[in-house]
């Protein structure tokens, strides 16, 4: 950043007083940019025995498996995003069950917030950014082929809590690709 969004003036990277951290605050006005994490949601949307997986039409990742998730939106609830999300990259209907899976990556400033969600039908298909969309069998996730960790460490709690159905809530924290923490 180097102007204020408010002023136009030049910024600095300073720690404004009462704070703990260095902020982009604006030199004419005073104003203080905080950059806060952006929260990524999605669904992991059941049917039967099997999750719906996409196919990534698009960087990062392209032509990796993910869940249906996105960047939640202004003006959106967790759970609407969620909703949102998974009706623009699978062109499916859902219904939120509850959530399950919330993972700080703090090395790229991300939350991701995976809600259980049961698919409402077999009408899906791939949205403008999947390739392809698929239910899958816990044998048949392509687990080597997952775009990201975050994604993995939900799926496996996933399959993990599915014998007893006692679904908990499963936080953690990848501080980078592979790393994971306080599972």
């Amino acid at each position: 950043m180097k102007f204020c969004g408010d002023c136009g003036a030049p910024v600095e990277l300073r720690v404004p007083a009462g704070d703990d951290r260095a902020r982009y605050t604006c030199r004419a006005c005073g104003r203080i940019h905080y950059q806060n994490p952006k929260l990524v949601v999605g669904c992991l949307a059941e049917y039967g025995e099997r999750v719906l997986l996409c196919r990534r039409a698009i960087e990062p990742r392209l032509g990796l498996w993910t869940l249906p998730a996105g960047f939640m939106e202004n003006g959106e609830t967790v759970e609407e995003a969620a909703i949102r999300e998974t009706a623009e990259e699978a062109n499916a209907r859902v219904e939120i069950v509850s959530l399950f899976s919330v993972v700080s990556l703090p090395h790229i400033s991300q939350v991701y917030m995976l809600f259980r969600a049961r698919l409402l039908d077999e009408d899906f298909g791939p949205g403008h950014e999947t390739m392809d969309t698929r239910l899958f069998t816990e044998q048949e996730v392509p687990w080597q082929d997952l775009a990201f960790p975050s994604i993995s460490h939900t799926l496996i709690r996933y399959f993990e809590d599915r014998p007893t159905g006692e679904f908990g809530l499963h936080s953690a924290t990848i501080r980078h690709r592979g790393h994971r923490a306080g599972q």
